[in-house]
């Protein structure tokens, strides 16, 4: 059995096909047990016919053409790329093919029996390669490019390398043989038309020239050939800065001014020196090569490492020197030596600066004042004169004080004008040993101007403080004590310092150095001993002694005290341990226990506070009890508006209430209501004065009545005014004419004498002219 494949294509039937043909015969005869003769063939790719493309044709020697037999074709792309006629065995392609998506489809093939199925042959299988055509042009994948180059580099450089993809099939043909070649950038870069470097075509491209660059590149299959399909890309190129320009001074002259005041290490002014280059190639650096201000500014960069800054180096002074010149150099921080021939990579300049006067606060003598004064220095003491100036040319007065929350408590006086210290209240070492004040410098034509300086007094320690014993002592001596028995150790203090330490004696004060019982020995180490002189105590015959003991120090001039040792005797067992002194005799007795303690505190504690809350209630009961007599007397008294129409007015007030005196003591009426806040406060205060003269008995009565009204009112700083009765009544005391009012007149119905109002004075000449007797005796009006 055969099968025979036959090629529709022309120049594979006239060149292959006989070869072949004579091959599968010969593979034929040679293969007896196999019917099925395969071999691979090819196809063109970019079919566009519309009818199916035939491939070939499957036959086997068993087929009697009577249409038994069952071709069946399978494998990749069966069916759906190509199809196969079961009877005829045609094979063809129904889709367009492109070698580019797959090159080749590997096809089985079968003969079966039409009504059985069954196989006639095995299965075998063959190939179909797609044969390719130029139908892709080349791809630049990683474009558009980016390259960076130094400026001014030499011919031939390298920048960048271009690379084309073409899809087409590059062992058939030139379809994918790529040549390169520069459509827009010449004649600065070039390109090799075999592998696509780019490099430099001329010499010394300047970046401050030009920057950018953009290069169309074309790659062409067909090795170029017309005819050949192309792709393009671009490449953009950027000439990197190097440093081949000189830096150069914007101006040759500067001019600058600065205020004397101005702190050191502040800027003056700025100068630059500019540079064609960018970047670390721009970069400068700045220094002072010449001038007389070398020793008073200095010069840095800035930040950005352009620019040149002119700092003070030391204090100015106006008054001293008024203006200064600085050479300056400016260079390239970052030299390449391969451009020096196109230097010197520097640049000088000239920096004029004036200095401006300021208004300075005074200038002391010294920066700081140290002092030491002895406490006992007298108030008034002059210890030290500082002195301040006025640096400015000027130089004003100068005036001297003490800032005071240095010297809150004002121990310390400062001379205005000649700027002497002195003390004003005595020192104390043991209560303050340091003072710092701050002492202040005014100008007199301009108060804003202050000048302070730190003044640091330090008060000397003089022997003026007794010694006295460290705590109060209280020994006890036992009953069985014998001679020579040490009863207590004391030790003195004292607050002063001695430069040679502390050295303390001690000894029995002159009334008790010869007495019987105890004695005192000095340790000589600023302690001493209280000693027993005899045996045989007894706490009956006298439970305490008081023993003065007499303490000094060695200082000049030397200081003393006396203080009192309490010795008691108690009752004590064989090892000294002290069992009862006198001190039991103040115990509580054993009779009274702890519950009855309780009980009478208790008892105690509830008693004081039912008298506290008896006081309370009548300290704030609202209002005293009043009789219906005194409410109507409140009530008709108050009448301010109205004036007085003598004893036949009644409406005004209640007349029998005025003849109705209170009988109940002044006392009564000490108590203050507190049920409402006062409206008026009153404008004056009763003063007691003695009676002018007696006004009868119903006289009596009405000034005791307007007396205890007086008194309530003052006592009540809550009531209403009541008493604006009180302020006529007493008019004038404290005064030489005394009161004149009628009320305290003398109850005689004789005329009243004025002639004395002409000896008052100016004020009262019109009352003189109308009450008084006139020179020339003529009629009264």
């Amino acid at each position: 059995m055969f099968i025979v494949l036959l090629m529709l294509l022309t120049l594979i039937e006239g060149l292959w096909g006989d070869k072949v043909e004579k091959d599968l015969r010969g593979k034929s005869l040679s293969r007896v047990k196999r019917g099925w003769v395969w071999n691979q063939f090819f196809v063109l790719e970019e079919y566009t016919e519309q009818k199916p493309l035939y491939i070939g044709k499957l036959h086997s020697d068993m087929d009697r053409g009577d249409g038994s037999i069952k071709y069946i074709l399978s494998g990749e792309g069966a069916g759906t790329m190509f199809t196969l006629d079961d009877s005829t065995g045609d094979i063809h392609a129904i889709q367009r093919l492109d070698r580019e998506v797959k090159a080749q489809y590997v096809l089985r093939a079968q003969a079966r029996h039409r009504e059985t199925g069954r196989p006639l042959e095995p299965e075998s299988e063959f190939i179909v390669k797609i044969q390719d055509i130029n139908d892709n042009e080349p791809k630049f994948l990683d474009g558009p490019y980016k390259a960076s180059i130094p400026e001014m580099s030499p011919v031939g450089t390298y920048v960048i390398r271009v690379t084309a993809i073409d899809a087409d099939d590059p062992s058939y043909g030139n379809s994918a043989r790529v040549a390169y070649s520069i459509l827009e950038g010449q004649p600065y870069f070039s390109v090799d038309p075999k592998t696509g470097d780019v490099r430099v075509s001329l010499a010394e491209m300047d970046r401050e020239v030009r920057e950018q660059y953009q290069l169309v590149i074309q790659a062409k299959d067909m090795e170029g050939q017309l005819g050949g399909l192309a792709g393009t890309t671009t490449v953009n190129i950027t000439l990197s800065d190097v440093n081949d320009n000189p830096p150069k001074f914007t101006q040759k002259l500067y001019q600058m001014s600065v205020l004397e005041s101005g702190p050191v290490g502040s800027v003056v002014g700025r100068i630059q020196a500019k540079d064609r280059d960018i970047g670390i190639n721009a970069e400068m650096k700045y220094s002072i090569i010449d001038g007389d201000g070398r020793d008073s500014f200095d010069i840095s960069v800035d930040a950005s490492n352009l620019y040149g800054v002119i700092i003070i180096k030391k204090p100015l002074d106006f008054e001293r020197k008024r203006s200064y010149t600085l050479k300056v150099e400016g260079s390239n921080a970052h030299i390449d030596p391969r451009f020096t021939n196109k230097g010197p990579f520097s640049d000088v300049t000239i920096v004029h600066v004036t200095v401006e006067d300021v208004d300075e606060a005074p200038e002391f003598d010294s920066p700081f004042y140290y002092i030491e004064v002895p406490e006992d220095a007298e108030i008034g003491t002059v210890f030290k004169m500082v002195s301040a100036r006025d640096p400015d040319a000027a130089n004003n007065s100068i005036r001297y004080s003490i800032e005071r929350m240095s010297d809150p408590e004002k121990y310390f006086y400062m001379d205005i004008t000649s700027g002497s210290l002195m003390t004003l209240l005595p020192l104390d070492r043991e209560e303050v040993s340091w003072h710092n004040l701050t002492v202040l410098a005014m100008e007199m034509n301009n108060p804003s101007k202050i000048g302070s300086v730190s003044v640091a007094i330090k008060v000397l320690d003089v022997n003026d403080n007794p010694p006295s014993l460290m705590q109060y002592y209280e020994a006890f001596v036992c009953e069985h004590a014998k001679a020579g028995q040490l009863i207590q150790t004391v030790t003195a203090v004292d607050p002063d310092e001695p430069a040679g330490g502390q050295r303390f004696y001690y000894s029995l004060a002159p009334e008790a150095a010869n007495n019987p019982n105890f004695t005192l020995r000095d340790n000589q180490d600023n302690s001493a001993w209280i000693l027993t002189r005899r045996g045989g105590w007894s706490s009956r015959t006298q439970s305490v002694y008081y023993l003065p003991i007499f303490v000094s120090d060695g200082d000049q001039p030397a200081q003393s005290s006396t203080s009192t040792l309490t010795i008691r005797v108690c009752s004590c067992d064989t090892d000294g341990n002290v069992l009862s002194c006198d001190a039991e005799a103040y115990t509580l007795p054993a009779s009274l226990s702890r519950a009855a303690l309780i009980a009478i505190l208790a008892c105690a504690f509830i008693l004081f506070v039912m008298i506290i809350l008896m006081l309370s209630m009548r300290r704030h009961s609202k209002k005293p009890y009043l009789t219906k007599e005194e409410e109507n007397v409140h009530e008709n008294i108050v009448r301010y508006d109205d004036e007085g129409g003598g004893e036949e007015d009644t409406e005004a007030f209640d007349i029998y209430a005025l003849w109705s005196p209170r009988v109940e003591p002044l006392v009564n009426y000490s108590k203050l209501r507190q049920d409402m806040l006062p409206e008026i406060q009153s404008l004056s205060r009763y003063v007691p004065q003695p009676c002018v003269g007696g006004v009868g008995e119903d006289g009596a009565n009405v000034h005791s009545y307007v007396l205890g009204k007086i008194y309530e009112a003052d006592s009540d700083p809550c009531a209403p005014p009541y008493d604006s009765l009180q302020t006529y009544a007493y008019e004038g005391e404290g005064s030489i004419a005394e009161s004149l009012s009628s009320l305290q007149s003398p109850a005689s119905q004789t005329d009243h004498e004025y002639d004395y109002l002409n000896d008052w004075g100016p004020r009262f000449h019109k009352l003189a002219e109308m009450y008084g007797v006139s020179d020339n005796n003529g009629p009264m009006w």
